[in-house]
C-alpha cells in the first residue's frame, strides 16, 4: 500500500479551495429515514465512499471541505468560500446534481461532476464545466492539473475520461476526517470492484468490469481503523458489487478481518452483498461467521425459475433458493433480499408466488421494487430495440410492461403492503430471533462494545423505540408481543434491531399504500427541490 502523501503525482503550484458536495437522496425504501428519529444523531444512511476517496486524493496543499446534503444543506457561504465545486452521485440524484451546479454558477465557481451517473450518461449534465468520466485514475490527475492552472470557468465544457484506472490497492483512505460517522445509520468499506455475472438489468459490469479488482487486506484494516477514529458506527457494510466475486481473494481477506475483530474487541458487525450461491461455500461461511458477518444482501429478484433464466440470473439456480437461505441463516446471517416486479415473465399470479416465497423464506426485509431500465444495460438495449422505453414524467418506471401499467403498479403495491403488515413482518423477525441470531458467535463484552458512549446510544434508541412504537405506535400490541420476551431474556440487541428496522419498513409500506412513495428507487415521479441556507 502506497503512503497517502505519495499518491498524487502532480504537485500543484497554486492554492485552491475545493468544496465537495454529495447531493441529497430522494426518499426511498433503502434510505431508512423513518429509523433516524429513533437514533438521536443519525441523519443519513451511509457516508458516500466515492467522493470521500476523491477528497482524500486531492493535493494535500489544497483546502477541502465536504458536505453531505443528506446531513446538512450547503450554505451560500460554503459556495462563496470555494474556488471549485465538485459533485458526485447516481442517476436518482440527477436533479439535485444539476441544481447544485446552478447554485455554484451563480457564485461564479468552476463546477466538476464525477461518479457513476455522469460516467454512464454524460449527456445528463450539459451545463457542468468539467465532466470526470470513469473511475479514479489518469483523468483525475488531468483534472487536478487543470484546476491548478485555471481560475475561471471554461467557455466550453471539458471532459476528462479515465483511460488508466488507479489500481484499488493504491486508493487513498476515504477522507473520514471530513465526516462525523455518528450521523450515519451505518458505515461502509469497499474491498473489490466489478462482478463476473451479467444480469440483464444491472449496469455494474459495464461501469466497473467483470473481473473484480481488489484492495489489499491491510488496506481494509487501515480504513476500519480510520472509521473507528471518526466514531464507532456499530455496523460496516461492504459495498462491493459482489463480495464473493473473487472467492480466492475473500478467503485471503477474512482471516485479517477475524484478527482485527479479536484485536479490537468486536466493535462492529459486518454486512455485505453477495450472490446466493455463497451458500455453497461452507469454508467461506464459517470464516464470515467468525468475522461477525450478521447480514447478507442477496439479489434474489424473483422466486420464479423462468424469470431468472430470462434475466440471465442463473447463478440463483445452482441451489434451491429456500435451501440457500436456510444455510445462510444457519451461520447466523440474516438474509436481505432484492425483489423486482415487472419482468416480462410476470403473470397475474406473480404477487401470490412472491408473498408465498416471503412466508416460506422467513426473510424479514426485502427491497420490493418496480423494474426500471438503467442506461447501458442489456435490458436498456433490448427494450430500446423493441421500442419499449418510455420517458414520460409521473411514471414509476421507464418501461412499457407487457402487462397493463396500472396492473403492474397494483401488483407492486400489494406485495409491499402485505409483506410489511406488522403481524407478518414480526412473524419473520421472530423466526430469525429464534433460528438465525443464536447461530452467531458469542462476542466478548469488550471495552469497545461496553463503552459509556455505546451504552448511552443503546439506551437512547431503546427508550425511543419503547416510547414512539410501544406507547404511540399504531401496531404497539404486536410490538409488545415481541418486546416482552426479548426484555425478559436480555436480548436487547435483537429488540433494538427489530424495533429500528421494523419501524421503517412498516411506516414506509403504509406510505406506499397511500400512494406517497415511489414504486422504484429510480422512479421518474421522484422530484425534490434543493434548498440553500443563507
Amino acid at each position: 500500500m502506497i503512503p497517502q502523501d505519495l499518491l498524487v503525482t502532480y504537485i500543484p503550484r497554486h492554492h485552491r479551495r475545493i468544496l465537495c458536495i454529495f447531493p441529497k437522496y430522494s426518499r426511498s425504501f433503502g434510505t431508512f429515514h423513518h429509523a433516524y428519529p429513533l437514533m438521536s444523531c443519525v441523519k443519513a444512511f451511509m457516508p458516500p465512499q466515492g467522493i470521500l476517496v476523491v477528497a482524500a486524493y486531492l493535493p494535500k496543499q489544497w483546502e477541502v471541505r465536504f458536505i453531505d446534503e443528506n446531513v446538512q444543506v450547503a450554505k451560500r457561504l460554503d459556495y462563496q468560500w470555494a474556488d471549485v465545486v465538485i459533485v458526485s452521485g447516481m442517476h436518482i440524484q440527477r436533479l439535485q446534481i444539476n441544481q447544485i451546479n446552478e447554485i455554484a454558477h451563480k457564485e461564479g465557481k468552476i463546477t466538476v461532476v464525477g461518479g457513476p451517473s455522469v460516467s454512464s450518461c454524460p449527456e445528463y449534465y450539459p451545463d457542468f464545466n468539467i465532466l470526470h468520466l470513469g473511475e479514479l485514475g489518469d483523468a483525475t490527475d488531468q483534472m487536478i492539473e487543470y484546476l491548478d492552472t485555471h481560475v475561471t470557468r471554461p467557455e466550453k465544457q471539458i471532459r476528462f475520461e479515465t483511460k488508466e484506472r488507479l489500481p484499488l490497492n493504491k486508493f487513498p483512505i476515504p477522507a473520514y476526517d471530513l465526516v462525523n460517522l455518528k450521523h450515519y445509520f451505518l458505515a461502509n468499506v469497499q474491498f473489490s470492484s466489478g462482478c463476473p455475472y451479467r444480469c440483464e438489468f444491472c449496469d455494474i459490469p459495464e461501469l466497473y468490469g467483470r473481473n473484480p479488482r481488489l484492495k489489499e487486506p491491510e488496506q481494509v484494516l487501515v480504513e476500519l481503523d480510520a472509521m473507528l477514529a471518526s466514531g464507532n458506527p456499530g455496523a460496516v457494510y461492504f459495498v462491493d458489487d459482489n463480495f464473493v466475486g473473487d472467492r480466492r481473494a475473500i478467503t485471503k481477506l477474512l482471516p485479517h478481518l477475524i484478527d482485527w475483530q479479536k484485536r479490537n474487541g468486536y466493535p462492529v458487525q459486518f454486512a455485505c452483498e453477495a450472490t446466493l450461491n455463497l451458500a455453497q461455500s461452507p469454508k467461506l461461511l464459517e470464516m464470515m461467521r467468525e468475522a461477525y458477518f450478521c447480514t447478507v444482501f442477496c439479489g434474489i429478484e424473483t422466486p420464479e425459475t423462468d424469470a431468472l433464466q430470462a434475466i440471465s440470473k442463473t447463478q440463483n439456480l445452482s441451489i434451491p433458493i429456500l435451501d440457500a437461505i436456510k444455510i445462510l441463516n444457519s451461520y447466523g446471517m440474516e438474509v436481505v433480499s432484492g425483489i423486482i416486479i415487472g419482468f416480462d415473465t410476470d403473470t397475474p399470479d406473480t404477487p401470490d408466488r412472491i408473498l408465498e416465497f416471503i412466508r416460506l423464506s422467513q426473510i424479514p426485509m426485502l427491497t420490493i421494487n418496480l423494474l426500471y431500465a438503467l442506461p447501458k444495460t442489456p435490458l436498456w438495449r433490448r427494450l430500446e430495440r423493441e421500442g419499449r422505453l418510455v420517458f414520460e414524467e409521473n411514471r414509476e418506471s421507464n418501461i412499457n410492461f407487457l402487462m397493463p401499467y396500472e396492473r403492474v403498479i397494483n401488483m407492486w403495491r400489494r406485495c409491499i403492503t402485505e409483506a410489511y403488515k406488522p403481524e407478518f413482518l414480526y412473524q419473520r423477525f421472530a423466526y430469525n430471533m429464534q433460528h438465525t441470531y443464536p447461530n452467531r458467535i458469542a462476542v466478548p463484552n469488550s471495552p469497545a462494545r461496553t463503552s459509556w458512549d455505546n451504552i448511552k446510544k443503546g439506551l437512547t434508541i431503546l427508550l425511543n423505540i419503547i416510547f414512539r412504537v410501544g406507547v404511540f405506535g399504531n401496531y404497539r400490541k404486536i410490538f409488545w408481543n415481541m418486546a416482552i420476551p426479548a426484555l425478559k431474556t436480555g436480548n436487547i440487541e435483537g429488540l433494538i434491531h427489530v424495533g429500528l428496522v421494523g419501524h421503517h419498513l412498516i411506516k414506509f409500506a403504509q406510505e406506499c399504500d397511500r400512494g406517497d412513495e415511489s414504486a422504484s428507487f429510480y422512479s421518474q415521479k421522484v422530484r425534490q427541490e434543493v434548498s440553500v441556507e443563507v
